[in-house]
């Protein structure tokens, strides 16, 4: 019997994977609090992990010149953060949002780690007969 890990894992790689891509995004936005000018750069993990779903019907071409759909990453999705309270040297990052931000990513990156790890856990259990 074959295992396939894509289904015994689930979302949860490509959720880790995008996590430690938001980490680094947060991280980038508070180097970057006293540089004039920047824009603090943040996505929306949950609607790239609902797109990427397999359980979806995938997009059908007709033609083949259309594009199919990217699927690999962030690229396309970032988006300027709208700060609350504007600086005048034209920098957006807030750090008290931003810190809130990457702790918040942090306990999610940490929470699905251990998803992983009980999901690996199991399928040894498995396969070892217990």
């Amino acid at each position: 019997m074959k295992i396939s890990f894509d289904n015994a894992l689930g979302l949860f790689p490509k959720s880790l994977e995008l996590r430690a891509k938001r980490t680094e995004l947060l991280a980038s936005n508070l180097a970057n609090a006293d540089t004039p000018g920047y824009k603090a750069r943040d996505f929306d993990i949950d609607r790239i992990l609902q797109e990427a779903n397999p359980r979806q019907i995938p997009l059908q071409t007709t033609r083949p010149e259309h594009l199919a759909p990217s699927t690999d990453g962030i690229e396309g999705q970032l988006a300027y953060r709208v700060p609350q309270q504007a600086s005048l040297d034209g920098n957006t990052v807030e750090e008290h949002i931003e810190q809130a931000k990457f702790a918040e990513n942090a306990l999610r990156y940490q929470t699905t780690l251990r998803f992983i790890n009980g999901k690996i856990s199991s399928l040894m259990l498995a396969l070892r007969g217990e």
